[in-house]
């Protein structure tokens, strides 16, 4: 094999220069990496020989392909063909679907093993929202995580260390190579783990925006394609939603509040642009799986899941199966919650006031996120602590007219306190416009790869 008569510095040097690497090309150098027969030097050589001449679409077949094989895929029972579903977002402030859609999509019948990230930068993690329920394990072992799917239809967990570990390696040495944007790295490594999970139909969020990896809807629908392409070339039924995200996903950014805020949702008392993703992203896999014939159809049921109170259940039975205890399951599904009893509110609180007159025109997401992060609720480097507790509220809405001294966020913080420069940075994401203007943003949805 051709493969075989190359060297690692070869391969770097081909892929430098320009040159296709080949199917065994690319499986000689993940087989280095995931059997550490290789210099971390050359897999960062190689990463950014990748990223400075990008790949054509059979090479990010290849390394997909090869990374979804480098490890344990699993398997589903047959009665199941079919019914296996996931969904990917490519990040965002206040993202906080996955906590309502995983349950509604289980009440109406599918099965939803996520395997969900944890926040790195400015983006939240699903995983440490979870975390700041006491008790939540998003560690679970496939047999445990594949009871949990039949008996309550979704599960939420961490990648395991069997699953797809080329991936695990490569993207730790993403980030710290500064390769992160690459198209084919990140077609690479989202699709090769949701092919992992062996799933029938992935409907994927691309957002775009000044809160995104994607600036803009060119580089959003770039981004898309290739991702739809290497997954359906994978046997799996792949889907692209493009949405905004500019302002943050609801009311909440940080972890235990984004908890409240979809327990509140799944109470049926969600804001409107949380539950438009949810019943569109929920409605396209519905229509993807034959349940349903048209995405409306789709989205009525998705919301009625919700607001009928089908997917609060699984959502408890969903904590219950992963360690919180029945009596703070309960209790936080219950219609009078006492959330602070349970989850951990942060020891201080603070509002920011507007200082003029008018009409919420903007709320920059990527600031809030940025100064949250720096108080805590984020990570730098993959691995370290995090507080629950830090967190953001908004208490306006876009469009909403105000008066000066109108509390407009109320920032909940320990240690470190608010700097100046961070409430400066605060004060700043608020846009306010005149009396007669109106915000830009009407439906977060702006385009898709519909189902076929």
């Amino acid at each position: 094999m051709q493969a075989t008569m190359l060297s690692i510095p070869d391969l770097i040097k081909k892929k430098r220069d320009g040159n296709a690497l080949s199917d065994d090309d690319i499986q000689f150098f993940l087989q280095a990496v995931v059997e550490n027969n290789i210099q971390e030097a050359q897999t960062g050589a190689m990463l950014m020989a990748i990223f400075m001449k990008g790949m054509v679409a059979t090479e990010t077949m290849a390394l997909t392909k090869a990374m979804k094989l480098s490890g344990e895929v699993l398997s589903w029972p047959e009665e199941w063909a079919g019914l296996v579903v996931d969904k990917h977002s490519t990040g965002g402030v206040g993202d906080k679907v996955s906590l309502v859609l995983a349950p509604a999509l289980a009440a109406c019948g599918l099965k939803v093993p996520m395997i969900s990230g944890r926040g790195l930068s400015h983006t939240g993690g699903t995983l440490d929202k979870l975390e700041s329920i006491p008790g939540f394990n998003v560690s679970q072992p496939f047999p445990k995580l594949r009871s949990i799917l039949a008996e309550v239809g979704c599960v939420i967990v961490g990648q395991t260390v069997s699953l797809v570990p080329a991936d695990r390696i490569l993207y730790a040495l993403r980030d710290a190579t500064s390769t992160v944007e690459s198209l084919p790295l990140i077609t690479g490594s989202i699709i090769s783990k949701k092919a992992a999970e062996s799933l029938n139909s992935l409907v994927l969020d691309v957002k775009f925006g000044r809160s995104a990896i994607c600036k803009d809807l060119a580089s959003a629908k770039a981004l898309g394609e290739s991702l739809v392409t290497a997954g359906n070339n994978l046997g799996m039924n792949t889907r692209a939603v493009f949405t905004h995200m500019s302002n943050p996903i609801g009311r909440c950014i940080g972890n235990s509040v984004e908890v409240i805020e979809s327990l509140e949702t799944l109470k049926g008392k969600g804001p409107s642009d949380l539950m438009e993703l949810v019943s569109t992203l929920g409605g396209v896999l519905l229509v993807m799986t034959g349940k349903v014939s048209s995405l409306s159809e789709g989205g009525r049921l998705i919301t009625e899941s919700v607001t009928g109170g089908a997917a609060l259940a699984k959502f408890q039975a969903m904590m219950v199966a992963q360690g919180v205890s029945n009596e703070n399951a309960q209790s936080l599904c219950s219609a009078q919650a006492d959330y602070h009893r349970i989850l951990r509110r942060a020891d201080h609180q603070t509002e920011l006031r507007t200082h003029t007159q008018g009409v919420v025109m903007e709320i920059d997401g990527l600031v809030l996120a940025e100064v949250l992060h720096q108080l805590g609720a984020g990570r730098t480097n993959a691995g370290e602590p995090i507080n629950h507790s830090v967190g953001a509220e908004l208490l306006v809405s876009l469009g909403e007219s105000v008066n000066k001294g109108r509390p407009w966020l109320r920032i909940h913080f320990e240690s470190p306190a608010l700097t100046p420069d961070q409430t400066s940075r605060l004060e700043g994401a608020l846009t306010l416009g005149g009396s007669g203007d109106k915000p830009l943003r009407g439906s977060l949805i702006e385009d898709m790869i519909p189902p076929m």
